[in-house]
């Protein structure tokens, strides 16, 4: 996952969706883009990890996908999970902190965007 600072983050090419837009609705948009933000409000405001991995596995969306607003060290490996590339890390983070939580798990029990297949799936196969 790339990791970048909100004063850095400037891309006037995104496609930007509200985190209460039905990104079904914006099929056609999701198409034609290269990189789309989704917002975080606030932290706790989780509805752009399920845009995330609907534009993701059900359009097939293969372009940049960014986490902006305010995004968290916390929220990194579940971010990442869900379909995000890149996190615009919201001011005073550390990005040591950051790439640290990114390398706490190298493999997750549960299947997710990045890797369909269960664990306990993989082994038997």
């Amino acid at each position: 996952m790339k990791l970048i600072f909100n004063s850095d983050a400037a891309n006037t090419q995104a496609l930007h969706i509200a985190n209460d837009a039905d990104p079904i609705a914006l099929q056609a948009d999701i198409a034609k883009a290269t990189v789309i933000d989704l917002h975080f409000p606030k932290f706790t405001d989780g509805r752009a990890y399920s845009q995330a991995a609907l534009i993701r596995k059900r359009l097939g969306f293969s372009g940049e996908l960014r986490a902006t607003g305010d995004v968290l060290v916390d929220q990194l490996q579940l971010m990442q999970r869900t379909g995000f590339s890149t996190a615009v890390l919201r001011d005073g983070q550390s990005l040591a902190a950051a790439e640290r939580m990114l390398a706490l798990f190298s493999d997750f029990y549960q299947g997710d965007v990045l890797q369909a297949t269960p664990a306990f799936a993989r082994e038997v196969a």
